[in-house]
């Protein structure tokens, strides 16, 4: 069950927070302004941990550009001038913005709609086009830092300017700021990137394409794990494996709707022909998938189906592509090319409930084996949907049912749905606090109406299966950067690439050590042996920093007595044991699933 919360963005402290960091982006764009006056404005809005302001200027921000800018936004909080809310009708606005050249801030009034109202915070000699809210004054504005630069291209589209983003955070106490940034210093030394490298799992190549993940042989090696333990769990559950091509003709992606509704995010390929001319495309044949369930929809519908034989539950290791926008890719948090843990369930429509729940159980299961807290969001219909409001008034009240139904704790993310059908999303909460999207559980009553899907009923009758649409793990990318980083490289037992290292002290010994590492083969551990020429410091410092669970040293005591010396990347130095209580040790760990957690 779930152990954390969403938390409640309606209390009293997130709203001042909200306002506090509204009013530091506009103090920090005043300063910026007044540093910079050829400067043109774009947005500046709060966020989750902060705040960004984007900017349109010649100059290259720097590091210390930003020591500049902190400085002088001291000087303007110094001032303790009022947030003064005013209204303006659009001409005056539209006069005021084109006498300052603001022409980002021009598109944003041309949004507003008219029956709308057009308002403007100043702040001392600071006026912005702005709907607020703010706090009193700047002096409220105490505890801040300026974190970083980046590019972001205006209101998210590749083909409009590229802006210049300042981000930074600002808390009512000294106390939270200082902790923050404490979070924000170890969520560097964390970042799965870093230790992707540093360990020996993954990379990227830009020249071979930006968002394609290439495990190395240790990352291989973890996936691996991962895949088989997940294989199993699926099969334990009544589940049957599939496997489908990486793409299909755009004909079928017209049906499924994602060209309607999902065009956007899809690569296409032409065939040798160069496609037909009254394709969905024009000239163009086929879509790469970005989802699989379309082709498990073809699966069920290759045979007639009754209702004995539902549920049916397939489940695929699917690879899909997504074209993610350049900006928004982050290792492999967010790429291009990832494989999912799917699952489709067809169903009647009084078996749906109970899928549900156990598909809830299923993640329940998964997020606490490896120590992950959560929270869960039922998320409702986009304003982009398949469908009427009444199947989706079912599919939506079908959800929070299961959800109440078993006492789950749940946010409401209205129009976050995906939109062939409402979704309960698990968000994970790491160790720095932060949260990711995680495992999904989708109920559709669309796909199974667009595609005909029948089953015969009990009387005869054809009927309209129920379809869940479920990912456990999310992606294995995601999940795998959310490992890396929530245990900071240190894998528990189960799931390390290497799980022992043995370390002779002499050459002499490296017959003997070989043979060690032998018998751990044996016992079904994965096993290195470091017969390098070097120092056993060096050799016991190289092992830690790869985090490897198990350093096993073969010295001439050892080897005389039979026995290894074991230490422990979590426990230190265990002292010398038989090989067998060793090996006994790392089975119960493996058994067990130990999510164990040093740094």
């Amino acid at each position: 069950m779930p152990v954390v919360q969403k938390p409640d963005i309606s209390a009293h402290k997130d709203l001042f927070l909200y306002r506090l960091r509204h009013s530091a982006s506009h103090i920090m764009a005043q300063a910026v302004v007044e540093l910079f006056p050829d400067v043109k404005l774009g947005i500046g809005p709060p966020i989750e941990d902060g705040f960004y302001y984007d900017f349109d200027t010649p100059h290259t921000f720097t590091p210390d550009d930003l020591a500049r800018i902190e400085e002088k936004m001291r000087n303007i909080i110094a001032e303790d001038a009022a947030f003064v809310r005013e209204e303006k009708s659009r001409e005056e606005a539209v006069r005021l913005l084109q006498d300052r050249n603001e022409r980002y801030k021009l598109e944003i009034l041309s949004d507003i709609p008219a029956d709308e109202p057009v308002t403007f915070y100043t702040s001392g000699r600071f006026t912005d086009l702005c709907e607020g809210p703010h706090v009193e004054h700047t002096g409220e504005v105490r505890h801040f830092k300026l974190l970083k630069v980046s590019g972001a291209y205006w209101r998210g589209v590749e083909t409009n300017p590229m802006l210049q983003r300042i981000y930074g955070t600002a808390f009512e106490t000294e106390e939270e700021l200082r902790a923050y940034l404490r979070r924000v210093e170890e969520a560097e030394k964390r970042d799965h990137r870093k230790l992707g490298a540093e360990l020996g799992l993954f990379g990227f190549f830009e020249e071979a394409g930006a968002g394609l993940a290439f495990y190395y042989p240790k990352g291989a090696t973890l996936l691996r794990q991962l895949e088989e333990w997940m294989y199993g769990e699926h099969l334990r559950r009544g589940y049957e494996p599939l496997r489908t091509p990486h793409m299909l003709k755009t004909d079928f992606w017209k049906l499924s709707g994602h060209l309607d509704h999902y065009r956007d995010a899809m690569f296409f390929i032409k065939d040798m022909e160069g496609g037909s001319a009254d394709a969905p495309i024009p000239g163009i044949s086929y879509g790469v998938k970005p989802m699989n369930c379309p082709g498990h929809v073809l699966v069920y519908r290759s045979q007639t189906r009754s209702y004995r034989d539902l549920p049916i539950r397939y489940f695929e290791f699917g690879t899909v592509y997504r074209d993610e926008r350049g900006g928004t890719m982050r290792g492999l948090l967010r790429v291009r090319g990832f494989t999912q843990d799917d699952a489709h369930i067809f169903c009647t429509p009084e078996q749906y409930e109970e899928e549900v729940s156990a598909c809830l159980d299923f993640c329940f299961h998964t997020l606490d084996t490896f120590g992950f807290d959560y929270y869960v969001g039922l998320k409702t219909r986009p304003d982009d949907k398949l469908g009427s409001d009444e199947i989706w008034d079912m599919a939506e009240g079908g959800l929070e049912k299961v959800l109440k139904d078993r006492g789950v704790p749940f946010f409401y993310g209205h129009k976050d749905a995906t939109f062939y059908g409402p979704k309960v999303d698990f968000i994970v909460r790491d160790s720095l606090g932060r949260d990711w999207q995680g495992s999904t559980v989708q109920l559709d009553f669309n796909l199974p109406e667009r595609f005909g899907m029948e089953y015969v009923d009990a009387h005869g009758e054809a009927r309209r299966p129920v379809m869940i649409h479920r990912a456990i793990l999310g992606s294995f990318e995601r999940f795998i950067g959310l490992l890396v980083e929530e245990f900071n490289g240190a894998f528990p037992l189960w799931l390390a690439p290497v799980q022992v290292r043995v370390l002779p002290l002499t050459d002499e010994l490296n017959d003997y050590a070989a043979g060690v590492r032998g018998q751990l083969q044996e016992a079904g551990f994965r096993v290195e042996l470091d017969d390098r020429s070097e120092k056993l410091g060096k050799k016991i410092r190289d092992g830690t920093v790869q985090k490897i669970p198990y350093l096993v040293v073969i010295g001439k005591r050892e080897a005389e007595s039979g026995k290894v010396a074991v230490r422990s990347y979590f426990d230190g130095d265990l002292g010398a044991m038989e090989l067998s209580q060793l090996s006994a040790r790392m089975k119960d760990e493996v058994e067990r699933k130990l999510a164990r957690r040093k740094d």
